[in-house]
């Protein structure tokens, strides 16, 4: 069975760092479109960003641009965000997810659209406040 478990959060001031890995189980890691999502208390989940773990193809969205940077190690069949310069509006549930592989990855990479992802972590807090 597919597993995806999201790890790495926490409480940290406005202008810290954190790093959330994705430790992906039940499939074959090498070629697949893998993301980072996040949701805040009432407000709809959104795209952070994506990559594709053959090519190495990477999707940000504008808000986190320059500030987190995903990378996968798939030798260790692990997707990471690193980010930086966090502000109270980077405040969320954190998930990872795993695209439908019917989809050629790098398009999926493209576009990070939540439609697309087929298996969901449980979701890692982040809160930033001082």
């Amino acid at each position: 069975d597919v597993e995806l478990v999201e790890s790495g959060g926490g409480l940290v001031q406005p202008g810290g760092s954190l790093r959330l890995s994705c430790a992906a189980s039940g499939f074959t890691f090498d070629d697949y479109a893998i993301g980072w999502f996040r949701q805040a208390p009432g407000k709809e989940r959104e795209v952070v960003s994506c990559i594709s773990t053959g090519d190495g193809s990477t999707n940000y969205a504008d808000s986190v641009k320059g500030r987190f940077t995903i990378s996968s190690d798939n030798a260790e069949n692990t997707v990471y965000l690193q980010m930086n310069s966090l502000t109270p509006d980077d405040t969320a549930v954190y998930y990872c997810a795993v695209a439908n592989r019917d989809f050629d990855p790098v398009v999926v990479v493209s576009t990070c659209a939540i439609a697309l992802q087929d298996y969901w972590g449980q979701g890692t807090q982040v809160t930033v406040s001082s």
